[in-house]
């Protein structure tokens, strides 16, 4: 990987890099407009460090974290800030939020796939998805309709892994979790079920796969410097992600006009959110185009696919290397379940059924031990905002317009003085209170949802899917490593997952 990303980068980026130092040195050290003199964090490296620790890039951010809680890092001509500080991400989430946001270069570099999503843009286009997806999401007709979903899903998944237990099959679980979130998150957006799990027809399965595709290659275009000059002359990877984003193209649209033709009547019929949303463009189509809506769904479909499967995936890893919680959750499953389950037949799809909202509250130590997992493995590792307009931090240090300031949820979760002495040992007690019951931390020291206006809509939409798959797969499997001396690592990526997938053994009880 390190070699591949260095025969990427121009011989002339050593170059440019040393001249930026020169000319920013003489630059950027500067008095503001009132003549005071401004006070920047200090410089803790440059972008070729970067490129150099490229493969274990999360864990090298974390070692300059713990020498500065905030520091830069020259990028060609600019800086980049980075910060674990609880006070400075507060500031720049919520206290200070429309100083803040996505800008140009986000925005430039995900369009292609993510258009005018949610994630991607600022201002008016934001909080108009905004109040829409929060609208959707408080309904207890969306909670109740993607639960089931979930449900079936999680019987499909368990299904799966029962085969592959009675043959003795290594399994990789990661991959299966991409694929049942897939099915869920697609058929929850748009009412049709892929099947990716159990085999799909090869439409469908075409969709995934350029749609995994697209996602894979928009991601490196943040450490490929000349995707734009690939772009324009339509070669190499941005070829590839041209053709795969027109397929994605024409599966959604061909989702879209198919709900339309149904007629109004019978989208009022239907729950999933793509019916919801056209329901809502019937009153008023000029504000929402069909690209539009293209844009808001497929941000949904990314959303809720690559980071709920890479939590999942990381939390069985835990659950592996700490027998003794795999083994408590699954008592604690089995505790508030029991009764129903005494009732139902004991199958997966009746022990499924079992699940409900109370009974999920009630999960108060696997909601801990998802939590500890996404603390030390945030499904997104480092989160990027660009100043608006100059600002001075809570720390005292000075902020100018256009710069990106990058908060880190991996390298928060392994401060000590954020958590404590234990900060990089998985303990799930650290969520429970004296009574044993789930305890909410600060969103600005718990960053895996973000906070402030932006906090995560599907915040608690992922927690329910990730506690119905656990749940069910933990009342009937016990899962052990397939390798216990190979050494499991994250792929560098915007989403954590795991390099190479996570092969595990499953045994039934």
């Amino acid at each position: 990987m390190e070699s591949f990303v260095l025969g990427m980068l121009p011989a002339v980026a050593l170059a440019v890099a040393l001249a930026a130092t020169i000319v920013l040195g003489h630059r950027l050290l500067w008095r503001g407009a009132q003549g005071r003199r401004r006070r920047y964090h200090p410089v803790a490296g440059t972008v070729l460090d970067q490129v150099l620790h490229f493969d274990k890039i999360y864990d090298y951010l974390t070692e300059l974290a713990r020498r500065h809680k905030t520091f830069r890092v020259l990028v060609g001509f600019r800086y980049e800030i980075y910060t674990c500080d609880p006070a400075v991400v507060e500031h720049i989430l919520s206290s200070n939020f429309r100083g803040y946001g996505k800008g140009w270069y986000f925005y430039e570099t995900m369009e292609a796939l993510l258009g005018d999503g949610i994630f991607v843009v600022d201002g008016s286009k934001w909080l108009h998805q905004r109040k829409l997806s929060s609208r959707q999401f408080s309904t207890r007709f969306l909670r109740d309709y993607s639960g089931s979903v979930f449900k079936n899903n999680a019987t499909k998944l368990a299904e799966v892994i029962s085969d592959a237990a009675a043959s003795d099959e290594v399994i990789d679980v990661q991959e299966l979790f991409m694929k049942s979130t897939m099915d869920s998150i697609f058929e929850v957006a748009f009412g049709v079920q892929l099947n990716c799990v159990q085999g799909s027809d090869k439409e469908a399965a075409e969709f995934a796969r350029a749609f995994d595709e697209s996602s894979a290659l928009i991601m490196w275009r943040f450490v490929k410097p000349l995707w734009k000059l690939e772009r324009f002359l339509n070669v190499g990877s941005e070829a590839v992600l041209r053709k795969n984003i027109n397929r994605v193209d024409e599966y959604v649209y061909k989702m879209i006009h198919a709900k339309i033709s149904r007629g109004e009547e019978q989208l009022k019929q239907e729950s999933d959110i793509l019916s919801r949303f056209l329901q809502e463009r019937a009153e008023d189509p000029t504000e929402m185009s069909l690209k539009y809506l293209r844009d808001i769904i497929l941000s949904f479909v990314i959303a809720g696919k690559d980071t709920t499967a890479g939590t999942l995936s990381w939390f069985f890893h835990m659950l592996c290397k700490h027998p003794f919680v795999q083994e408590k959750i699954s008592r604690e499953v089995g505790t508030v379940l029991g009764e129903a389950e005494a009732k139902a037949e004991l199958s997966f799809g009746g022990f499924a059924g079992c699940i409900t909202e109370e009974a999920l509250e009630k999960m108060n130590y696997l909601r801990a031990a998802l939590s500890e997992t996404l603390r030390l493995y945030p499904a997104v590792p480092l989160d990027s905002k660009v100043c608006l307009a100059d600002d001075r931090l809570p720390d005292g240090f000075d902020v100018v317009e256009g710069e990106v300031i990058n908060f880190q949820p991996y390298a928060m979760g392994r401060m000590k003085y954020i958590w404590g002495e234990d900060a990089e040992d998985f303990r799930p007690e650290r969520w429970l209170d004296e009574d044993g019951v789930f305890r909410h931390e600060s969103p600005y020291k718990f960053t895996a949802f973000q906070a402030g206006p932006r906090l995560c809509l599907g915040k608690e939409f992922a927690y329910r899917q990730m506690t119905i798959f656990a749940a069910v797969l933990l009342r009937f499997f016990e899962f052990k490593l397939a390798d216990e001396k190979k050494a499991v690592e994250y792929k560098p990526m915007l989403t954590l997952h795991i390099n190479g997938g996570l092969r595990l053994h499953a045994f039934q009880k």
